[in-house]
């Protein structure tokens, strides 16, 4: 399709124009006096900023927004139907059940974006006529396009992707729960570490894929094409063992818990290690279980919200996804654990005092810490040295005489080192 085909018959419009359009449209959606629903259907708004706007609702449908600045934007349950995202920046942009159907998104910025239930299969797209522009159209039925989008740590739970070509596209570090995967073509694409907890992946392509690392559990492969796809250390659903063991391992943090409630007079500290917790899923929230030693043990996804754990040892424990939210972490032993986007936020992992001069520094030495939350954390005298901590949100984290030597902090945001 030609240049001059693809723009018949839209209307281009200008930053400002773009501007008044946006600023009705989030007047619409607060409920203030002088609002219009954004109609942007057949527009084009090459290059232009949207970025950190509202639009959620607004109308897209065919239109061109290729290169488009959208950083952040809000785009709830916006139609995109058939719109060309080519090369946009939609860093962080919020497109919770937004309508993708015959979208292009060929080569663009989707990390760390939210695509909850989002839609990207086919659609059948209005094609202008060249010259008579939309007096005759013919319609084109159009597969959803990703290729070589990058969507590294997105969050994709839910979505339909059936028949979608993203062919070399970045899923790493990405939650794609649930999504509906079936036909598409996913080949050389980068899956490693990804979250695919029951998703569905009948017939695709995942030849040439990187599988590494990636969470498989309840995901069935026997029809999907795997020639020179790369799956070692796939994390599979837990074993019949390991579910019968999940009442013993309750009862031992039970008996943890006692033993903090009686100052040591009954029970003891659960020893854990190398465990699968998983099948454990909310039973430890909120329970108290200082001095628990899980190191090495799987808690991929496991609720632990408001649960103390003080002094713990999860030294290189799998808590990928776990809601550690609000819990009480001072003095732990994160070193090497796996904490991609985990829920911290809230949580204390700050020292532990000991005595009138004696306290543990929590411990998050080489942790992965790629895309979490960790939004008002208390991270005072931390010790994160050699920590990934790209993509993670410490907005309004408390970070005095925090140590970050050699640590990766690649588009971490609120990330504020000015002394207190």
């Amino acid at each position: 399709m030609s240049a001059a085909q693809s723009i018949a018959g839209r209307r281009r419009l200008s930053q400002a124009e773009l501007d008044m359009i946006v600023s009705a449209h989030e007047k619409f959606v607060t409920g203030k006096q002088g609002g219009k629903r954004a109609s942007l259907r057949f527009m084009t708004l090459s290059g232009l900023d949207l970025s950190f706007r509202n639009l959620a609702d607004a109308d897209f449908s065919a239109s061109i927004l290729d290169g488009c600045r959208m950083v952040r934007t809000r785009l709830e349950r916006a139609n995109l139907f058939g719109a060309d995202l080519r090369q946009a920046d939609l860093r962080q942009a919020v497109l919770v059940r937004a309508d993708l159907r015959g979208a292009c998104l060929r080569g663009a910025n989707l990390s760390q974006a939210d695509l909850t239930q989002a839609d990207f299969r086919e659609g059948q797209v209005a094609i202008p006529h060249p010259r008579k522009g939309f007096e005759t159209v013919r319609h084109e039925t159009r597969n959803g396009e990703a290729d070589e989008v990058n969507f590294s740590g997105a969050t994709l739970d839910g979505s339909q992707f059936a028949g979608v070509s993203a062919f070399k596209a970045d899923f790493s570090d990405c939650s794609l729960r649930g999504a509906k995967l079936s036909g598409a073509n996913l080949k050389e694409a980068n899956l490693s570490g990804a979250i695919l907890d029951g998703a569905d992946v009948k017939g695709a392509n995942l030849e040439g894929a990187n599988l590494t690392g990636a969470v498989m559990t309840g995901v069935d492969t026997s029809t999907a094409r795997l020639s020179g796809a790369a799956m070692q250390g796939c994390l599979a659903a837990s074993t019949e063992q390991a579910l019968s063991r999940a009442e013993e391992i309750h009862q031992r943090c039970l008996a943890n818990q006692a033993w903090c409630r009686t100052g040591g007079k009954e029970g003891q500290p659960a020893r854990l290690d190398g465990e699968d917790l998983r099948p454990l899923g909310d039973r430890l929230k909120g329970l108290r279980l200082t001095a628990m030693s899980a190191a090495g043990a799987c808690m991929v996804g496991i609720d632990l919200s408001g649960t103390q754990l003080q002094g713990a040892d999860l030294r290189n424990a799998d808590l990928r996804a776990a809601n550690l939210r609000g819990a009480d972490l001072r003095g732990a032993k994160l070193a090497g654990a796996n904490l991609t986007k985990a829920d911290l936020r809230q949580a204390l992992l700050s020292p532990l005092p000991l005595g009138p001069e004696r306290k543990t520094l929590a411990d998050l030495k080489a942790a992965r810490l790629r895309y979490a939350l960790m939004q008002a954390a208390d991270l005072s005298e931390a010790v994160l040295d050699g920590a990934d901590l790209r993509g993670a949100d410490l907005t309004g984290a408390r970070l005095i005489r925090v140590s970050l030597r050699d640590c990766d902090l690649g588009q971490v945001q609120g990330l504020d080192l000015t002394p207190a």
